[in-house]
């Protein structure tokens, strides 16, 4: 059997049921977008960090497997999301025909990528990480009503670009921000995703790199 790859993930009616009841629910409740812009970017991002850095093209595929199926347990509840979607993911995943040791690592890597309960604890799970917690951009904010943003508004919105880059020579890992402070303030920033910039830097250093912050040309980590 021919193995699995993220194009037979994204063209699986179960994964784009999930995903679009994942959404649904991620709007009603208020939070930013996490639906299909999302977990796209997330997957090709991961892949690309480990592709960087060399790592075999299997894991590489796997990593932008694990990208795009990162937030379907967000289709049952969004409170322990990582953790019901791991399993999700790793049911799917051998349904579709995967051998159970690529699948464990997939749901190994989604289980840990939600701050709160997660870190690194694999090659997938630190480029999962590293792409999903630097997706912070003004695309994702649902909210029009700009008199009625909140701070995680504000902070997303305020953000027009955001990059994240691994360096294989330099051994970095260099997220790029372009913050509007008449919006939001870089301490709100702070203030909103410490746990994910310390999040990041843990990533970073279980793939052999250093984490650096940059904001507005200014090197803050």
């Amino acid at each position: 059997m021919p193995l699995i790859t993220v194009d037979d993930i994204k063209n699986n009616e179960e994964v784009r049921t999930f995903l679009i009841i994942a959404e649904k629910q991620m709007e009603i409740l208020g939070y930013t977008e996490h639906s299909f812009r999302h977990v796209s970017l997330v997957s090709k991002t991961a892949g690309r960090i480990l592709d960087t850095l060399g790592y075999p093209e299997r894991e590489v595929e796997l990593t932008k497997i694990a990208g795009y199926l990162h937030d379907i347990g967000n289709a049952v509840n969004r409170t322990d999301h990582a953790h019901t979607g791991a399993v999700m993911a790793y049911n799917l995943l051998l349904r579709m025909g995967m051998p159970c040791t690529e699948a464990a690592e997939i749901m190994l890597a989604i289980g840990n990528h939600d701050e709160r309960t997660g870190t690194a604890v694999n090659n997938i799970s630190a480029a999962l990480i590293l792409a999903d917690k630097s997706d912070v951009h003004r695309s994702r904010v649902r909210n029009t009503d700009f008199a009625t943003f909140d701070i995680h508004d504000r902070v997303n919105y305020a953000v027009k670009e955001s990059a994240i880059s691994v360096y294989k020579e330099e051994k970095t890992a260099e997220l790029v921000l372009e913050i509007d402070t008449s919006i939001c303030p870089v301490m709100d920033y702070f203030e909103i995703f410490l746990a994910r910039m310390t999040m990041n830097r843990r990533a970073a250093e279980f793939l052999g790199l250093h984490f650096q912050l940059l904001i507005n040309g200014s090197r803050l980590l």
